[in-house]
């Protein structure tokens, strides 16, 4: 995890207005909003990287409820669009959304037709490197 986070940074963009980092306190308000745990590795990610831009895909944030990247905003645009209400969106991408499980795993989904991808990443570190990273 750790080796990914300097990868990250290292190629994080300045912006402008850069995005802030939450704490403890902004996830329970966040889980508490969605009615929903967090997994352990989502919450790390939040908590360490949330704030990077890099790339074109923009995971979800938790800091600022204005930004389009805000996570009770497209929880609620996915789930209104049949994603399970057991995911929790990471990403929304090519007309889906990469999704994290209760128990870590990363899979993208159509909503459009309610079926995931082949490729599934064990955890959202796993999907940091092998897709953002990559994007």
């Amino acid at each position: 995890m750790e080796d990914v986070i300097e990868q990250l940074r290292e190629q994080a963009e300045t912006v402008p207005v850069p995005l802030e980092l939450p704490d403890e306190e902004d996830l329970v308000l966040i889980e508490e909003q969605l009615f929903v745990a967090l997994p352990f590795e989502m919450r790390e990610f939040f908590l360490k990287v949330s704030d990077v831009v890099y790339g074109t895909l923009e995971p979800v944030t938790v800091a600022d409820p204005q930004s389009h990247t805000y996570l009770p905003e497209v929880a609620a645009t996915a789930w209104s669009l049949g994603i399970s209400r057991e995911l929790v969106p990471l990403c929304e991408a090519h007309g889906g959304y990469y999704c994290v499980s209760p128990e870590g795993e990363v899979s993208f989904i159509d909503p459009d037709t309610g079926e995931t991808q082949s490729d599934e990443w064990a955890s959202v570190w796993h999907w940091v490197k092998e897709v953002w990273l990559e994007s």
